[in-house]
Formats: C-alpha cells, structure tokens, sequence
C-alpha cells in the first residue's frame, strides 16, 4: 500500500491511497489535471472520497465522473457538494475494495465536514482530515462555533496514535511560527519543526504527520495543558475560564498572526 500526496494549486495535496493493483483511493481531488496526470503512472482511480464542499477540495469531482462515469464519490450530505454517488456522515462505514474507512463528523471549519479514518485491514491507519486538522494547527472557523471544532479536534485526538494524519494543506511551517509563540519550550515541537524545515529543503512534503506527533506538538490540541492556558490568560489579562475559551481565543490568535 502506497500513500501519495499530489500537489494541487498553491499548497494543496490530493491524497492518494495505492494498492499494489495500482487501484487508489482518491481524496479530495480540488482539481482534476494532477490525478488524470497520475493515471499515466499506473495509478487507476477506485473511489472518490470529499471531506467538505470547498472548491480546492472537490471541484475536480464533475471532471473525474466525466472521465469514469461509475467512479464512486463519498460526500458528506450537503447540496453544495454536486456529483456525489453517496451521501455519508458520522458512523458511516465505507467499503471500497481492500479498504474500510469510518466516517468521522468533524463540524468548525464548515457546518458539514466529516474526515475519513481507516485504510487496509493489516496496514497503519489514516486519517483524511481536510481543513480541520493540519500539521501544528487547525482550520478556520467559516461556518462553526468554537465549542464544535473544539469537540472535532477532540474526536481525532481520540484517534490511534500511530494514526497517519493526512491534512489538506501544507501549511505546517508557516503554523509552526505560531506554535512556537505558543509553547516555545516545547522540545517536542522545536524538534518537528526542525524535521519539517528539513523536509521543505528537501522539496518533500511535511506530511503525512502522526496524532502521536500533533498530540505532543500542536497547540490546539494541547488546550488543556499548562504552557498553552498560561500563554492563553497571558494574552487575556486573566486566567481562561474554560478549555472553549481557551481555544477561541487560540484562534482569534493565530487568525491575526504574522511571523
């Protein structure tokens, strides 16, 4: 089992799901070139998985069932998603040839988000998260509370830690600045930046990442731990009165954020 991140638009990755057949699960497809350019490399699409309705997440869709017409497409229940084959949401269960994934709702970024976990029956499981989760960070909140994106981190934070976490962007640099405002005597954080950094130099992709690794590192998950509530009330004038507040106000944060 392969798993490949094709680069789309400016930071985007279309993750990819390879079996040895060559058949590939498909997740996320903002745009359709990249995956019809990966055909040519032996790589046959299986099913189409969409975690939310966002262009640079699905706009890809209509030309892929132009090219397969019975190409499976998984979506969450929502009229902005169009050619979708099958609505999913929390508790869903997908079975596509050798894989078996759960669908996860994963509400805060937009009202209908769901995220995918699973794979094979005997490899390491994956976490598709689209814009909830990155690498040292989490999605803005366009169409969801706090309260839910905070109860949507939670739920993949509950995840196995070996999970592979296969966010939809590459943005783990850019939210590693913040997260070293944050937490700056993280070692767990200084030393995934460092590899990360490395990674870029080396034009390799920083993710897939762990939930072990982000669990240690990224700040919006570590909304209950010292060093974050204390950079938190720092910034308030005063203690946070709940783990909720304590990540609104790590949102509003990292929204005005400049390096």
């Amino acid at each position: 089992m392969r798993l490949l991140a094709i680069p789309a638009f400016e930071d985007n990755y279309i993750w990819a799901l390879v079996d040895d057949d060559g058949d590939a699960l498909i997740v996320d497809p903002g745009e359709a070139a990249p995956v019809l350019a990966a055909t040519a490399h032996g790589l046959w699409p299986a099913a189409v998985l969409v975690t939310h309705h966002h262009p640079d997440h699905c706009g890809g869709v209509p030309a892929l069932r132009e090219r397969w017409p019975t190409l499976p497409v998984f979506a969450p229940e929502d009229a902005r998603i169009q050619d979708a084959s099958e609505r999913v949401g929390a508790g869903s269960q997908i079975a596509v040839k050798r894989w078996r994934l759960s669908v996860l709702a994963v509400p805060g970024h937009t009202s209908s988000h769901i995220a995918f976990h699973g794979g094979s029956d005997n490899g390491q499981p994956h976490l598709f998260c689209g814009d909830t989760l990155f690498s040292l960070g989490c999605g803005r909140m366009f169409e969801g509370t706090p309260a839910q994106m905070l109860a949507s981190l939670d739920s993949l934070a509950a995840l196995p830690d070996q999970t592979a976490v296969c966010c939809g962007h590459e943005y783990t640099l850019a939210n590693a600045a913040f997260a070293r405002t944050v937490d700056p005597a993280n070692d767990a954080l200084r030393r995934r930046t460092e590899e990360a950094q490395a990674m870029r130099q080396a034009g390799r992709p920083t993710l897939p990442t762990t939930l072990a690794s982000e669990t240690a590192c990224n700040p919006f998950l570590r909304v209950d731990s010292p060093a974050v509530r204390d950079a938190v009330g720092r910034r308030l004038g005063r203690a946070p009165a709940d783990r909720v507040e304590t990540f609104a106000e790590l949102r509003r944060w990292k929204d005005g954020f400049r390096a």
